[in-house]
């Protein structure tokens, strides 16, 4: 394909200042296009908001328009551009080269009020070519700047060109590469782009202290959610440098998942591989992004997300991240779609994009009483730590054999501690393990164990603790304790279950002597029963 030229219609009216807010739009359509360069070119109004100031005219030929002769304007108040402002209307239209070999595009348009840019840098002209590989899509926005000029009047020229020429081969050594020049000279810039989550990055002709940016624009690091945009060097003391990048959600070949005290969840790793020595470049500026649906849905605020770099040790460091501001984002032509972030380092290696997030963890625990009655309270404490990097709220759980019986709600900043109590009940006699979010406390100790598992009536009065009934005998029940009533039943009689097997003596048969050792005998039993029922259970 030679050199190809196709020139096409721009009408830009302006209008007085509030009559046009700028919006943002997204992707490539299927349906009519302009074709250029033999048909291996498609032209196409871009998928979106901003779409609309594109269109085929009768010739099937793209014109952009932003003015009210726009037929897909159908605000009647709608005019045309505001006066005495800058700003970006982002993808207008897209170029989708379909052939399948490499081709440089650009386009060709003489104004210092408009010009054509893609992903916020100018595409005008041939050494601000963009190269593209079969079936590659760029879009095209304008950047306008209406200072000094009056309402009534067309900005710029009515006509514009795109252009085009195959690429050579030894200029496309990868498999998709785009190509930039730094206006007025400087370093070139080539990225290309085997695949979603590769670049190759070469910058040469670069003057000695240099910064070379390159735009990775959205390599993936974890799918479309987290993305790499750009790789900033600064004090480039090589004439020529070359670096490649590799993004995964997964730990990257050769290296480790990331780990740190705080215990950060990785969301992405970077992998950098370079050809220069790491004193040859002053600085490095990692740029990348997120979408903010994915943040929200994953509960990370902004502040919280963090880059950690690799060190030749295998451990990992936090680097500071910066939120890129939305008026600095808008500026640099940048998707406004997505939340920016930067990160500086001055060592190269392996990196991570994590979210820092609260860690809470329960550090001691106490039980007192560790016996109560049934129906009683014991009170369990809890130190709680959050060891995570970012402040956060939670609710604490305590269990008894696993099921929950009571919670607190705790606030903590990172590396802050507090103690919360629980007021323990358990209305059914039994030995009961204790825990709090899964850290053993003790074992619990309600009513009498023993007397519950001889299967007494718990609603007796004569039982010993609620737990199990008494004999009436003046013997003892299963638990081997004494009745407390004084050994007879509810009617006044002699239980004769419980008589024993020797004979039996009739009431007259015992002397006051007799009596007496007796009494005596069943008044220790009921003390003893009494220090016992009063003595903590282990």
């Amino acid at each position: 394909m030679p050199t190809t030229r196709r020139t096409l219609t721009l009408a830009l009216l302006l209008v007085a200042a509030g009559s046009l807010a700028f919006a943002t739009g997204a992707a490539v359509i299927d349906g009519p296009a302009d074709t250029v360069a033999d048909g291996d070119l498609a032209v196409q109004p871009a998928d979106g908001p901003n779409g609309r100031y594109a269109y085929l005219n009768d010739n099937d030929e793209i014109a952009i328009d932003v003015s009210a002769s726009n037929p897909n304007i159908k605000d009647p108040s709608f005019e045309g551009v505001n006066v005495g402002s800058t700003g970006t209307i982002d993808d207008v239209f897209t170029i989708t080269y379909t052939a399948d070999e490499y081709a440089h595009v650009w386009i060709e348009y003489a104004s210092e009020n408009v010009t054509f840019v893609a992903d916020g840098d100018s595409i005008e002209g041939e050494a601000n070519n963009v190269t593209l590989a079969p079936n590659e899509t760029v879009t095209i926005g304008l950047a306008l700047d209406t200072r000094g000029k009056a309402a009534g009047t067309q900005l710029g020229a009515d006509e514009f060109s795109i252009e085009a020429k195959i690429a050579e081969p030894d200029e496309m050594a990868g498999t998709g590469a785009s190509t930039q020049q730094t206006d007025g000279g400087g370093a070139t810039t080539t990225v290309t782009s085997p695949n979603a989550t590769h670049r190759g990055f070469v910058a040469s002709d670069v003057d000695r202290g240099e910064e070379v940016r390159f735009r990775a624009e959205g390599m993936e690091l974890d799918r479309d959610d987290v993305t790499l945009e750009g790789i900033d060097l600064e004090g480039v003391r090589n004439e020529r440098v070359e670096l490649t990048a590799a993004g995964s959600p997964d730990p990257v070949a050769n290296g480790s998942a990331l780990t740190a005290p705080t215990r950060p969840r990785p969301v992405g790793y970077l992998a950098l591989d370079y050809d220069f020595a790491p004193d040859a470049v002053d600085a490095m500026t990692i740029r990348f992004s997120a979408d903010p649906a994915h943040l929200n849905e994953t509960g990370t605020d902004p502040a919280d997300v963090t880059l950690y770099r690799q060190t030749d040790a295998g451990d990992w460091e936090a680097k500071p991240v910066e939120v890129v501001d939305e008026d600095v984002v808008e500026i640099l032509g940048l998707p406004e779609d997505r939340v920016h972030f930067r990160a500086r380092t001055t060592e190269f290696s392996t990196f991570a994009v994590a979210a820092r997030e609260p860690r809470f963890d329960v550090i001691e625990a106490t039980l007192a009483p560790e016996a109560i009655d049934p129906g009683e309270n014991a009170t369990v404490r809890a130190t709680v730590r959050n060891g995570g990097g970012a402040a956060g709220e939670r609710a604490v759980t305590l269990t008894a054999d696993g099921d929950p019986i009571a919670n607190e709600t705790v606030a903590l900043a990172p590396n802050e501690t507090a103690t919360v109590a629980f007021d323990a009940t358990v209305e059914t006699a039994g030995a009961y393990e204790l825990a709090v979010d899964g850290t053993p406390v003790g074992t619990l100790l309600v009513g009498d164990p023993a007397d519950d598992s001889a299967g007494g009536d718990e609603g007796s009065s004569a039982g010993a603790d609620g737990a199990g009934e008494m004999d009436g005998a003046g013997g003892t029940d299963g638990a081997g304790e004494t009745d407390e009533s004084g050994g007879t039943d509810e009617s006044g009689g002699t239980d004769e279950s419980d008589a024993g097997d020797g004979p039996t003596e009739e009431p007259g048969g015992i002397d006051f002597v007799e009596l007496g050792g007796l009494l005596g005998a069943v008044a220790l039993a009921v003390a003893t029963l009494a220090l016992f029922r009063r003595m903590p259970r282990s």
